[in-house]
């Protein structure tokens, strides 16, 4: 009986319930709030800004770094077997992108403030490595444009 149980507990070593012919990566997820800022009302932001995230009663301000926002264009490949590689061009959208990390940002209901305008979302789990493997945290994000903050 003793050696039964060791080949179980053997057996199940490096694997998690729910994904027995799958190993599960280390890879984690940025827990917050990305923002996409749209050509059109892109010129108003520069450098670095900030949103305020506020649930469960507390408020707190996070630094959202802006980078210029990029779209692949035109791509080539040298082939279609699984060796073979392909490429793409970059090109910058006029828009602009930022992530502000938001630690123990909660997969519920979240009040956002950004440029002045507020929005209620609701950060959803991500799971990197695939369902079987577990969430790796929350995110949401914001799409600002002529009409405002979404």
């Amino acid at each position: 009986m003793r050696i039964l149980v060791l080949l179980v507990v053997l057996t199940a070593c490096g694997t998690q319930a729910g994904a027995p012919d799958r190993a599960c990566t280390e890879i984690g997820t940025p827990v917050g709030i990305g923002v996409r800022i749209a050509p059109s009302v892109a010129a108003r932001f520069t450098g670095t800004t900030s949103l305020e995230a506020c649930w469960n009663g507390a408020c707190h301000t996070y630094p959202v770094a802006l980078s210029p926002e990029t779209t692949a264009t035109g791509s080539t490949c040298t082939g279609t077997a699984p060796d073979d590689t392909c490429t793409a061009r970059m090109r910058e959208t006029g828009g602009k992108t930022g992530f502000a990390n938001v630690p123990g940002l909660p997969a519920a209901a979240v009040r956002v403030t950004f440029s002045g305008e507020t929005v209620d979302v609701t950060p959803k789990l991500l799971y990197p490595n695939g369902p079987d493997c577990g969430a790796g945290g929350p995110q949401a994000n914001l799409v600002v444009d002529a009409q405002g903050v979404r």
